[in-house]
């Protein structure tokens, strides 16, 4: 199992905290199932530029599924509203990755987040962090969408919130319909974005209009 997994020419000192402890053991896992795998498409694993990479995969994936572990859910710190800010806060164009729960390749894109504070605020580099979290993980584009608004307004328990997410599927793209640079939108609204004035607000901000 070892040998799916030690890379000399790519050891570093430290490992990220996704490969230590029960991290490590599941890439190993990871590597010999997708060992089996490249067996079965009859590739040859004594190619030297394919030796590695069951090793390779299982690395990546404890990195690129970490959201799954909820140790790295990034720690939110909330600050009071003192100032009493009623205004949307918005933070846009946040570059995501993530990868289709039903076929297990990317997709990718940018989100759009807001809400209006009431007795918290949040800082903006948390905002990307969420998304961050949970697009890493196998997901569905609607459902990621969804669980950063619910996170926001769980924490910061503002008058409401809204997300709007802007993707490429490679399912789409490299298979199946093969329509490449079709860009699928999701939205989630919850709290006062109910309301069209404030939604129109939000979109007005992103150059887009509410149909």
């Amino acid at each position: 199992m070892a040998g799916y997994y030690v890379e000399e020419d790519e050891a570093s000192p430290q490992e990220p905290p996704w490969l230590q402890g029960e991290g490590r053991l599941k890439a190993e896992r990871i590597a010999e199932h997708f060992a089996e795998i490249m067996r079965t498409l009859e590739l040859d694993l004594e190619d030297p530029h394919l030796h590695q990479t069951p090793a390779r995969v299982g690395r990546m994936y404890m990195e690129i599924f970490r959201g799954l572990q909820r140790e790295h859910e990034p720690a939110i710190t909330c600050f009071p509203n003192d100032e009493g800010y009623s205004n949307m806060v918005i933070v846009k164009d946040i570059s995501f990755f993530s990868v289709c729960s039903h076929h297990m390749i990317p997709f990718f894109g940018c989100a759009h987040v807001a809400y209006i504070p009431q007795h918290r605020i949040v800082g903006i580099s948390k905002v990307a962090r969420i998304v961050d979290f949970y697009a890493r993980r196998p997901q569905l584009q609607e459902r990621l969408t969804e669980q950063v608004v619910d996170f926001l307004m769980e924490r910061l328990e503002p008058l409401g919130a809204m997300a709007v997410l802007e993707a490429r599927h490679l399912c789409m793209e490299m298979r199946g319909v093969g329509k490449t640079g079709a860009v699928t939108t999701t939205s989630a609204i919850r709290g006062c974005f109910h309301d069209k004035g404030v939604r129109n607000e939000f979109t007005e901000l992103l150059g887009k209009h509410d149909r």
